[in-house]
């Protein structure tokens, strides 16, 4: 059986290296980082022109055709560069949901926009206290011909970017709809958060916006499951991008620095801990592409997305503190690069969920139906 990318697949993700590569470099994430926005667009319409940004969405919005596995591919070159670009939010928790959930007219507004670069969109899953996106405390009220909603979300993506953010929102006992909300609209404020990456994420208070109903407000559940199962392994492809190029950074600088006229990577304990680390980013990989291969072939992929997960968040970090070990103080140094890959790393340890909530969900599967 043959397990690897068609040629297809991998003229997407050399595209997505290409690109990434010249245009993401040392300088360059400095200036953005310095930049309120944390948003470099000439690198996004050049990725918008190349067909990636809408390389997942359908071809009658203006995209490619493909699916999350695709999205995927470019997503581990956003981890390998970390670039810092919207496609995370745009593409995987707002334009699969509106493509697949969304009315004709929703579909007509938002994608067409998204494939061209010119729209930007998220979904405000997290609130306070609650790690459970499908059991909002957020509510949404009908009320004469609109739906208000009242409530706060927390670490929002590019909310500040946003042409509309999908927020779950509880409509009644037991059920829950999921809503489009103009960030900019009455009722909407915004405040800025800092987050371990540095990348600046929003909370979201909403007093009495209004939503447009994303599908059915009183059905909104399957919306919300398929967001946090997309976004969830396509966290797991970015963090395989983080891994493998600080892994290839390790291994370059201790090619080349030598201790007692000897490379490092000469010596016994420092060749067993890079491969401990390169077996780790090993597991993320075939993991993440197992969870992405079911979602893509329309498979059920709750289990593999949690082992995913878990190896992207437990093995994520033994990856990126060992290349920091390994490069020893220069690996702590803001001025050289590794430090992004330590802080990106566990900011996808942490998003929907670190190692610990996913061996409780696969607790749960096998407690169910034991094996």
């Amino acid at each position: 059986m043959d397990f690897s990318f068609s040629e297809e697949q991998q003229e997407i993700q050399g595209l997505a290296a290409q690109i990434l590569g010249d245009k993401v470099t040392h300088e360059r994430l400095k200036e953005m980082e310095a930049s309120p926005e944390w948003f470099d667009r000439d690198l996004w319409a050049e990725l918008a022109k190349a067909g990636l940004v809408g390389i997942s969405l359908p071809e009658d919005a203006g995209g490619g055709g493909f699916g999350i596995l695709e999205a995927a591919l470019v997503l581990e070159e956003v981890g390998r560069t970390v670039a810092p670009v919207p496609y995370f939010p745009t593409v995987i928790l707002g334009a699969f949901a509106i493509a697949q959930f969304g009315t004709d007219e929703q579909r007509k507004r938002f994608l067409p926009g998204v494939a061209e670069g010119d729209t930007i969109l998220t979904a405000a899953l997290a609130e306070d206290l609650n790690p459970d996106p499908s059991s909002p405390q957020t509510i949404a009220k009908p009320d004469a011909s609109r739906w208000g909603l009242t409530g706060a979300k927390t670490l929002v993506p590019a909310a500040h970017l946003a042409a509309t953010i999908l927020v779950p929102a509880k409509t009644g006992e037991g059920t829950i709809g999921v809503f489009l909300v103009d960030p900019n609209g009455s009722g909407v404020t915004l405040e800025r958060l800092i987050t371990t990456s540095g990348e600046p994420q929003f909370a979201v208070v909403l007093d009495n916006a209004e939503g447009e109903p994303l599908g059915d407000p009183t059905h909104g559940a399957p919306v919300v499951d398929r967001i946090v199962e997309l976004a969830t392994a396509a966290l797991c492809a970015i963090q395989l991008g983080v891994c493998e190029q600080a892994l290839k950074m390790t291994a370059e600088y201790t090619s080349t620095r030598e201790q007692f006229e000897r490379p490092l990577a000469a010596f016994q304990a420092v060749a067993q801990r890079a491969a401990d680390a390169y077996i780790d980013t090993e597991g993320i990989r075939l993991t993440a592409w197992q969870a992405i291969w079911r979602l893509a072939e329309g498979l059920p992929a709750a289990n593999e997305i949690a082992v995913a997960k878990f190896w992207a968040a437990e093995g994520g970090q033994r990856v990126v503190h060992a290349a920091q070990h390994l490069h020893g103080g220069i690996g702590v140094d803001v001025d050289y690069p590794l430090h992004r890959y330590f802080l990106w790393a566990k900011q996808c340890e942490l998003t929907l969920g670190s190692a610990t909530p996913q061996l409780v969900k696969l607790g749960k599967a096998l407690a169910d139906e034991p094996v």
